[in-house]
């Protein structure tokens, strides 16, 4: 993140900061009150922006094949993971399936 980009989500999260607790200062009147929520509000609206364009800002551009790579890798890293939860699920049956043939025994 840029010194810029720093100095801007302090901002931001001041302003946040102090219209989340002007919001409960205020709320006997709701309409100054609720002013003050809504801000709040755009205050995470505004430093979610600035954090997800820096992030943006510094990942590492990827070659159209590399892109297409790294979606596989994902993909076989979500198939793996299926296939351990059934390999679970299949230990566990056969468990309690040794476990009712002991009982009945």
């Amino acid at each position: 993140m840029s010194k810029r980009t720093g100095i801007w989500v302090g901002v931001a999260t001041l302003f946040t900061l102090l219209n989340t607790f002007s919001a409960g200062l205020y709320l006997s009147d709701r309409m100054h009150g609720g002013s003050h929520a809504a801000l709040a509000a755009l205050g995470v609206y505004w430093v979610y922006w600035l954090l997800a364009r820096a992030w943006r800002q510094q990942r590492p551009a990827l070659a159209p094949g590399e892109e297409r790579l790294e979606r596989l890798q994902q993909s076989m890293d979500a198939v793996a993971i299926e296939v351990e939860r059934i390999g679970e699920a299949s230990r566990y049956s056969a468990k309690l399936e040794a476990e009712k043939k002991e009982k009945t025994r």
